[in-house]
């Protein structure tokens, strides 16, 4: 069916309750295209009322459905419907400032729609709105960039007056569902794995009557024992009851952000955007400049957080993500990274690592930190690597080796040396956050922060970025430590000054870090100067891979995703440490950009030892180990693991859906998690049993499967014999595995047989 002939009637002109109405009337076509085909759908509807103009507008992807609409005033998103026929009504009319300040004086604003300057077509809608005094332009945006998944949605403000004006708090969405109180609601949000997993790490709430739940996320947290830790900024909301219908909400934004959550009867209230707090959060717009919220999305879904999750990660793939890493057919990576040797990296030792890389099949070296001269001073320690980085990199290439390493470019710290960032020196001490006192020093691999949204700053990090880049034949630069300033006390940098009655000053780690009013306004500017680097860098190197560390998963969230191409997802590298974080990041973003780094840990049986290895194989992996200590058993069994990931489970992990068929790891139980592309008809159930003794066998449940067909079972390590069972069996009483010994795995793969062809034929 083409969209034309999906399109029943003729504009029609008439009178109905008082309204003068020109339409397109869209008959039952819509629920029939969204599941035949992953078409954009978009109506339109212009209403002249007695009271003035009115628009509403139908933005559609086969996934979501969202209704808005405008008065003379201001906007509304009216309604969101998804799979299995639910419907969610939202209450609240937009909120559109209603003042700003200028010259310390509160002005108010009254905002009038213009017609003539908004845009409605299949993938995009905008109502835009100006205030004559001062002269401001208001747009509110929303966007399908995909045939499915979610709709995006941004506010932009400009200034059109010829004087600066401050903004106070503007919220990217705001909504408030009807909910009656007999719709029984869960919420699923998902912490960051920095530092190290928690002992939650997803949380499930029961969202009743009286529910208040805010989770925030920056670019660098201070986790405080049991106190909530930081979120990946997404909740997915949905009914307890079958088909477990929701929605889902996040924040593309890499600053300091925070979502809330309130249920009060018959209302449930959300609020994304950024963080109002500590605050009172103002940002200046100067003459010709404009301030934009965190671009938000918003989708439905069926099937629960899983229904939600195999939604969200392909379109994080298509949307956010760059098309060149993912048509890279070794995307992602196996890698051999030199931290397993800590700061003492040298040009023998990285020599010695890639020959071992070649061998054991990975596809990158990755220098850590420990190559450099001195924090700041991003030049290679000429006694340890007497003949610089480009000949590593070279070395690297000529054993068809990818070439990548650590950097902390936003530092700046004491070295004298010239090209180095030193923080006293008068240019660079003005973009630090404050002034350091005379007793400061820098850690081994850690300085001070400076604020990247200072254009002079901003300039200079993309020189040097650049210059890391192509001066060290890179093929991947990953970022670490504090990249974004957490706030400042300067008062002439673009951000809002700071309330220095209210403002405290940290230090950890080697840097001072600043808690104040204008946190949030520098984080924004800050990470905007970051995406500005990184999409500079991206244009002059395609190719080119980022990996986002940040200490270890501080920022895993969706505006790194749109920047980066994988993450370091935890700083702590054991086995249950790379499945906890793995197991809580995946229900939000694709597996492939999920890196565990494998690091040495105890294995005295060879099934310890694949235990280890395939813990950090979930995603994107990187051995983080001196391998030349591995025993000749452990090396061969490590080459022939990460040949069986290229070949056969990396497919699974950039493709497949996927699901978590078990709690959540604990080391103790067994826990597991399934791939399934049923476009090739092949998955894989990674299986580990945990430390009791005396449970040597677990039944997963299975999923995504279909109950008619028959799918072949085969155990890697040959724990039992392979066998079919129909999809009915898998999914209901499911597959038993077995294992011997405490701490081991098994790879359990999956093969759909019905369309196999029958003897003779």
């Amino acid at each position: 069916m083409t969209w034309e002939q999906s399109l029943e009637g003729v504009a029609q002109a008439g009178t109905r309750d008082g309204m003068k109405v020109r339409m397109i009337r869209v008959c039952g076509w819509f629920h029939r295209l969204r599941q035949a085909t992953p078409l954009v759908v978009f109506v339109f509807v212009w209403c002249t009322h007695a009271s003035g103009l009115q628009r509403s507008a139908v933005l559609s992807t086969a996934d979501v459905h969202v209704r808005l609409s405008t008065d003379a005033h201001a906007p509304r998103l009216t309604s969101l419907s998804g799979g299995a026929g639910a419907r969610w009504r939202n209450r609240w009319k937009e909120t559109l400032p209603a003042s700003v300040e200028v010259n310390s004086r509160n002005i108010a604003v009254t905002w009038k729609l213009i017609p003539e300057l908004g845009r409605a077509d299949a993938h995009h809608l905008t109502f835009v709105y100006e205030s004559a005094q001062p002269h401001l332009r208001l747009s509110w945006n929303w966007e399908s960039r995909a045939g499915f998944g979610p709709l995006e949605h941004r506010i932009e403000i400009e200034n059109l007056s010829d004087q600066n004006i401050s903004l106070s708090m503007v919220d990217s969405l705001r909504l408030n569902w009807r909910a009656p109180v007999k719709n029984a609601l869960l919420n699923l949000y998902v912490e960051k794995g920095a530092d190290t997993p928690s002992a939650h790490g997803t949380h499930l709430d029961v969202v009743e009557s009286g529910y208040h739940w805010t989770g925030t996320s920056s670019t660098y947290a201070h986790p405080v024992p049991g106190e909530a830790r930081e979120i990946i900024p997404a909740e997915i909301v949905y009914s307890a009851a079958y088909p477990q219908v929701g929605w889902y909400a996040g924040i593309e934004f890499s600053g300091r952000t925070r979502i809330t959550l309130m249920r009060d009867r018959e209302s449930l209230k959300t609020v994304l955007g950024l963080n109002p707090d500590p605050g009172p959060f103002r940002t200046r717009v100067g003459p010709g400049e404009s301030f934009t919220t965190p671009t938000v999305f918003l989708g439905a879904f069926t099937g629960g957080p899983d229904g939600a999750g195999n939604q969200l990660r392909p379109w994080v793939r298509a949307v956010l993500g760059n098309p060149l890493t993912w048509k890279d057919p070794q995307y992602p990576l196996t890698v051999n990274n030199s931290w397993g040797s800590g700061m003492q990296v040298d040009e023998s030792l990285a020599l010695r690592m890639i020959g071992e890389s070649k061998e054991l099949g990975l596809e990158m070296f990755h220098v850590d930190a420990g190559w450099f001269r001195g924090v700041g001073d991003w030049y290679p320690d000429k006694r340890k690597f007497p003949h610089g980085l480009a000949y590593i990199a070279d070395a690297a290439h000529r054993q068809g080796l990818r070439f990548g390493i650590w950097v902390d470019w936003t530092q700046a710290a004491l070295d004298n040396e010239p090209g180095a960032l030193n923080a006293r020196d008068p240019k660079v001490r003005d973009w630090l956050v404050r002034d350091l006192p005379p007793n400061w020093k820098p850690e081994e691999f850690k300085g001070q922060t400076i604020d990247l949204g200072v254009p002079a700053a901003h300039n200079y990090c993309a020189k040097e970025v650049k210059r890391i880049v192509e001066s060290y034949h890179l093929d991947m630069l990953e970022h670490d430590g504090y990249l974004v300033a957490q706030g400042c006390t300067r008062d002439d940098h673009p951000h809002a000054p700071p309330d220095r009655s209210t403002m405290t000053v940290m230090h950890d780690s080697g840097a001072d870090f600043v808690l104040a009013s204008n946190s949030t306004d520098v984080s924004y500017h800050a990470v905007r100067a970051y995406y500005s680097i990184y999409e500079q860098t991206r244009r002059e190197h395609p190719g080119l891979l980022f990996e986002i560390c940040n200490d270890g998963g501080r920022m895993v969230d969706f505006g790194s995703a749109a920047h980066g191409d994988y993450f370091s997802i935890t700083d702590t590298y054991d086995p249950l440490s790379n499945r906890r974080a793995f197991y809580d990041a995946s229900h939000l973003l694709p597996a492939a950009m999920l890196e565990s780094y494998v690091e040495k840990w105890p294995a005295p049986r060879m099934e310890n030892f694949l235990y280890m290895l395939r813990s950090g194989m979930m995603g994107w992996v990187t051995i983080m180990v001196n391998t030349t200590a591995w025993t000749q058993e452990e090396h061969e069994a490590a080459r022939q693991a990460i040949a069986l990931y290229q070949r056969t489970l990396r497919p699974l992990i950039r493709d497949a859906q996927l699901y978590h068929v078990s709690a959540r790891p604990d080391g103790v139980h067994w826990d597991g998690m399934e791939y399934w592309d049923p476009g090739r008809g092949k998955g894989v159930l990674f299986a580990f049993r945990g430390s009791i003794a005396d449970e040597a066998q677990h039944r997963f449940v299975l999923a995504g499967l279909d109950a008619a067909k028959h799918y072949k079972i085969h155990y890697e390590d040959g724990t039992a014999p392979d066998r079919e069972a129909k999809g009915s069996e898998l999914m209901g009483s499911g597959v038993m595995v077995n294992l011997q010994t405490p701490l081991s795995s098994d790879l359990v793969f999956l093969e759909d047989v019905s369309a196999e062809p029958g003897p003779g034929l």
